[in-house]
């Protein structure tokens, strides 16, 4: 049984197959295992689409990324419309803590897209942050901007 997280409720599909626990996930449109990580990650992606109005299509999940020759998967990374890269959320499990080496990670992965919006998460901890690339400044935000509106309009998660 996974833990309940600092989402809203959702309606998953889980089923267990050979033994092992899947939950269905949207974007990739099939079962996959269901860790606590992905736990983490399918509830991310319901609030992105449900609760923000982030369309699926333009999400990616668990793809992958070159950063110093070595091969790397980022969680999920939001398009805009133009095809751009918008967002970039890196999740945890629950009893993972969200450190300072957890947003290393997520700056790191962050230098092949360039995003300004970095979310990282546990289920339990959100951090939201805006960058901006030419000032390389960092400001933290309440919560991660809905999908068609402002940053300062976004509800708090």
């Amino acid at each position: 049984m996974m833990p309940q997280l600092n989402f809203p409720d959702y309606d998953f599909r889980i089923a267990q197959t050979q033994g092992r626990d899947e939950i269905f996930d949207p974007v990739r449109r099939k079962m996959v295992a269901l860790t606590p990580e992905e736990w983490v990650r399918q509830h991310t992606l319901q609030y992105l689409s449900v609760d923000l109005g982030y369309p699926l299509s333009l999400i990616a999940v668990e793809g992958g990324l070159t950063l110093n020759e070595l091969k790397r998967r980022f969680d999920l990374l939001v398009y805009n419309t133009n095809g751009e890269p918008m967002l970039l959320v890196e999740c945890k499990a629950p009893g993972v803590k969200i450190t300072q080496a957890v947003f290393d990670q997520a700056a790191r992965y962050n230098m092949a897209f360039k995003v300004g919006l970095l979310f990282v998460t546990n289920g339990m901890e959100h951090f939201c942050c805006q960058i901006d690339h030419a000032t390389a400044e960092i400001s933290f935000l309440q919560s991660i901007p809905q999908y068609d509106k402002p940053i300062l309009q976004s509800p708090p998660l």
